[in-house]
Parts: C-alpha cells; structure tokens; sequence
C-alpha cells in the first residue's frame, strides 16, 4: 500500500502535502512521452514518493513501474507548488501537491505499458499534444520549451 493511502486511514479525505516527480522523456525527434492515464488525460510519466525516496528517487522507480523505461542523467527542471497545486480528486479527497519536473538525458529498455495505471504512451510534438493533454503536464511542458536550451539534453 502507498503512503498516502495509509495516510488516508487517519485523515480522511482531508488535505495532505502529496510530493511526487515526473519527467519529460524526448525521443531523437524532440518528441515528449506522454501517458495516457486511466485516472485522467494525457500526462508525464511520474507519480509520488514513497518513504525514504528522493525526488530523483522517485522519478526513477516511476518511470521505471510505468513505463519499463530505465532513465539517467536526470536534470531538475523546476518544481511547483503552492495554492495553485491543490487538487479534489472525483471520491473528495483533498491534496496540494508538490511536484519536481525532471528532464532524463539517458533512456534505455522498452516501452511495456502497466495496464493498471495506462491506457497507452506515445511521443508528441510539443506543438501538437493531445486533446487531453493535463493542466499541470502542459505547464511542465511550456517551461521546459522556454528553457530548453539551458537543460542538458
């Protein structure tokens, strides 16, 4: 069981401070990853942290659980958080999440989709995303875009 939901057991569905990591994967062509999630729309792969883990901690084992992808040479891209994160998932719960965008400059393995958590992956053109395409993995993406040139590739 993740440590949010033993949380959960004691808090309800009150607010809690949710830390996570997603990370935007490029393909040779400047394509971005993106994971079309059976809680919502099109997103970058990621998800929360568990105990103990760091951020990049946790954009591996991620990546890794969702996408059988194996990344390195993480870069911290930014992280957001704040009154803007807050989110009532569709059974009440409350959270604020705090979430650390992660660039990888090494991806190796092959793409196997965890049917659990994904409907399907596919690259898109930064231009051209999905109908669907998230709230927060759209910003992610669009700070990425302005900043491109200084992240290492």
């Amino acid at each position: 069981m993740a440590y949010y939901e033993d949380l959960r057991k004691y808090v309800g569905s009150a607010p809690l401070i949710l830390p996570g990591s997603v990370v935007i994967i490029k393909n040779d062509r400047e394509e971005i990853l993106l994971q079309h999630r059976k809680d919502g729309g099109w997103g970058l792969p990621g998800g929360l942290m568990e105990l103990g883990e760091s951020f990049e901690e946790t954009a591996v084992r991620e990546v890794k659980e969702e996408t059988g992808l194996d990344i390195d040479g993480l870069t911290q891209l930014h992280d957001y958080s704040g009154e803007d994160h807050y989110l009532k998932t569709p059974n009440g719960d409350e959270l604020y999440a705090v979430t650390a965008v992660y660039t990888a400059s090494s991806v190796s393995g092959e793409l196997s989709i965890d049917e659990d958590e994904s409907f399907d992956f596919r690259y898109f053109a930064p231009d051209k995303l999905p109908e669907g395409t998230l709230a927060g993995a759209k910003r992610y993406i669009t700070y990425y875009l302005s900043k491109r040139d200084r992240v290492c590739r």
